[in-house]
């Protein structure tokens, strides 16, 4: 299968076929004469792309929403994105932005570009804009145009830098609008993950270890960060301390029987070391296993 390697903006842009107005940040419109390949990109910059082709209408749960064709995927720096045609849309429609990492450097932005997980969403978990959300993204995008057609000096970098980070940050406000209009299929993969959950620290903790977000997040197939946000969205709780929850309501009903020893509690629960379960139910608790006991 054929690789692709965009480690600079002028290797992106020979791709797309544009011009290079700036050697860190570069945005165009495509609209490909030639079918999509099959190949495996290599991001060494940050793309965040408006998909123009393909146009749908969402269902969540049992409420339908028209969004107007758009979906933005964002990919980050060391991810490696299959492409494949797809039959019924042969050739590839959309605006792009990219930006060389470098472009952040001793930046604000640059600072604060992990809080933007989106980066890390998979492409099923693409953000779909409505038609309000699309103008924004497009009035955005042409700020950031216009400062690339300007000719460069000392303002430049700084005024690219602010755009992009507003564009980020309206993705943010996207991205929760997102989770709460997928409310009903939220809640259900919400139940999902607790009944698994459940499950797990019964029947599969002491031979596979302690239950991890990850985990979860692959069984209900969303990345772990995506999963992380819709159960946060969700419940207000992260998805780390709902697992919290579930092993201490577990061992609370397993020191009840005094026939297991704290170490076979230990062990049932997932905890490689009994001091690392007595560490964690004191913790949660104010006591240990062994005080709990004597007071249950």
């Amino acid at each position: 299968m054929k690789e692709l390697f965009f480690n600079t903006i002028q290797e992106f842009n020979d791709f797309i076929g544009v011009e290079t107005l700036h050697p860190l940040v570069s945005i165009a419109r495509v609209e490909n004469t030639s079918p999509i390949q099959e190949a495996v990109h290599h991001y060494g910059l940050y793309a965040l792309f408006l998909k123009e082709n393909k146009g749908c209408k969402l269902s969540y749960g049992r409420t339908e929403y028209d969004f107007d064709e758009m979906t933005v995927t964002s990919f980050a720096p060391g991810q490696s994105i299959k492409v494949e045609p797809n039959p019924g849309v042969p050739l590839a429609k959309y605006t792009v932005l990219a930006f060389h990492p470098e472009l952040l450097n001793r930046t604000q932005l640059g600072k604060n570009i992990s809080r933007y997980e989106f980066f890390d969403y998979t492409s099923n978990e693409a953000l779909h804009l409505s038609a309000a959300e699309v103008n924004i993204f497009r009035d955005v995008l042409s700020m950031i145009g216009q400062e690339l057609e300007h000719p460069i000096d000392r303002h430049s970098r700084e005024l690219i830098v602010s755009n992009i980070e507003l564009l980020l940050n309206y993705c943010l406000r996207f991205y929760d609008r997102q989770f709460i209009t997928r409310e009903e299929i939220n809640h259900s993969v919400v139940k999902k993950f607790i009944s698994l959950l459940d499950e797990y620290i019964a029947q599969k903790a002491e031979h596979e270890g302690l239950p991890t977000v990850a985990y979860f997040a692959d069984k209900c197939c969303y990345s772990t960060k995506y999963f992380g946000e819709l159960v946060k969205t969700e419940t207000g709780r992260t998805a780390k301390s709902l697992i919290s929850d579930r092993l201490l309501s577990a061992a609370r009903q397993l020191l009840v029987d005094e026939t297991l020893s704290i170490t076979q509690i230990s062990q049932h629960l997932g905890f490689e070391y009994p001091q690392h379960f007595v560490r964690f139910f004191k913790a949660q608790t104010g006591k240990t296993p062994s005080e709990y006991r004597k007071t249950a």
